[in-house]
C-alpha cells in the first residue's frame, strides 16, 4: 500500500486529496480540498496551503491531472496562469516519484477503474461493458474532452485524443442555423463550440433568431442555470437540443474508435444526467444509417462519481508504479 497526493487542476479550480494505492488499482480516496487557482502563485504555493490544510506531512508521490495537453518542457494551463515545468514537480514539490496526465487522460483511468455502481445507463443495453474493447469516453464542460480505454486480456490503456476538435455535422436546418451563426466568427466550427459549456449560447441565439426573437446577450452560465431550472422555454428548448447533438457526436466517436461502450463524463455530464436520459439522446447516439442496429447494441454510461479527474489521476499513478 503506498499514499500520493491526487491532484486536479482546471482553469478555476485545483483540488487535492490524499489517496491509497496497491497492486496498480485505488484502494480509497480521501476528502478533497478545493482551491482557488486565483488565490495563488503557482502548484508550489497551492501545494504547500494543501500540507498546511492536511496538518501532517504530505506523502512523497503525485498524480497531477491537468487542463492541457501534456508534453514539452513547460506546460501552460488552459484558463490558468500556472505554468508547470515538469523537470522541476519532483525538486518544487519535494515528491520522490510524480505522475503528470492530461485532465481527461486521467478521467480515462477512472472509468477504468470505478466500480460498475460508479455508472448510470443512458441508452443502449443495459449490461456491464465487455472485458476487451474500446470504451469511447466523452465530457462536455469547457471544452469537449475526449479519450479511448482499450480493455486486453493483461490491463487497460488509456488512449488521450483531440476528438472535441473534429468538424461538426449539421443534422437538420435548425443546426445548419447554428453553423451558419457561428462561421461568423469561426471559419472552421468544430464539435465543442456547440457541444460544451458555452455552446449553448449558440444554440440559444440561433433558436431565438428562428423565432424572431429579440434576446438579451447572456453568458452561458445564464442560460444553463434557466434550462435546468426550466424557467425559460427557449432555454430548455437549447438544452434539449444540445443533448440531441451531444448523442450525434458521441455516436461517431464511438463509430470513428470503434467502441463497444461509451461513457460520458465532465462536471455538465453530471448535471445532465437526469435531462439525458430522457431526451432525444439516445436516438441520435444510434441514428447512424446502415449501423443503427450495431450502435443501438452499445451500452452507453454516465459515469457519477464525484471526483473522477482526482480517482483517475491517483489511478494513472497506480498503473504506473504498480510493481511498488
Amino acid at each position: 500500500m503506498a499514499s500520493v497526493v491526487a491532484v486536479d487542476i482546471g482553469g478555476t479550480h485545483a483540488r487535492f486529496a490524499i489517496a491509497e494505492v496497491a497492486a496498480g488499482r485505488v484502494v480509497s480516496l480521501g476528502d478533497p480540498v478545493t482551491l482557488k487557482t486565483a488565490e495563488y502563485a503557482s502548484l508550489q504555493t497551492a501545494w504547500q496551503a494543501f500540507g498546511e490544510q492536511h496538518g501532517t506531512p504530505l506523502p512523497r508521490a503525485a498524480a497531477i491531472a491537468v487542463a492541457s495537453p501534456i508534453g514539452g518542457e513547460i506546460i501552460k494551463l488552459t484558463n490558468n496562469p500556472w505554468i508547470i515545468r515538469p523537470a522541476l514537480v519532483q525538486e518544487r514539490l519535494d515528491v520522490d516519484d510524480f505522475v503528470l496526465i492530461n485532465d481527461f487522460g486521467a478521467v480515462g483511468h477512472a472509468v477504468a477503474q470505478v466500480p460498475a455502481a460508479m455508472f448510470a445507463h443512458l441508452a443502449g443495453p443495459n449490461t456491464s461493458f465487455p472485458d476487451q474493447g474500446i470504451i469511447t469516453v466523452c465530457g462536455p464542460g469547457t471544452g469537449l474532452g475526449v479519450a479511448q480505454v482499450l480493455r486486453t486480456d493483461h490491463g487497460y490503456h488509456v488512449l488521450e485524443t483531440e476528438g472535441g476538435h473534429t468538424d461538426f455535422a449539421a443534422l437538420d436546418s435548425l443546426e445548419d442555423a447554428m453553423l451558419k451563426a457561428l462561421r461568423k466568427t469561426f471559419q472552421r466550427v468544430s464539435v465543442e463550440r456547440i457541444v460544451a459549456g458555452p455552446g449553448i449560447v449558440a444554440i440559444y441565439e440561433a433558436l431565438a433568431e428562428i423565432e424572431g426573437r429579440a434576446v438579451q446577450r447572456m453568458d452561458d452560465k445564464a442560460i444553463w442555470q434557466m434550462a435546468l431550472e426550466g424557467s425559460d422555454s427557449l432555454a430548455l428548448a437549447a438544452l434539449d437540443r444540445f443533448c440531441l447533438c451531444l448523442g450525434a457526436v458521441a455516436g461517431d466517436l464511438a463509430l470513428a474508435q470503434g467502441a463497444k461502450g461509451v461513457v460520458i463524463a465532465g462536471g455538465l455530464g453530471l448535471r445532465l444526467k437526469d435531462h439525458l436520459a430522457r431526451s432525444g439522446f439516445a436516438e441520435r447516439f444510434a441514428a447512424k444509417g446502415r449501423f443503427r442496429s450495431m450502435m443501438e447494441a452499445i451500452p452507453v454510461k454516465l459515469i457519477t462519481h464525484p471526483q473522477p479527474g482526482l480517482f483517475g489521476a491517483a489511478a494513472a499513478y497506480a498503473q504506473r508504479f504498480a510493481s511498488r
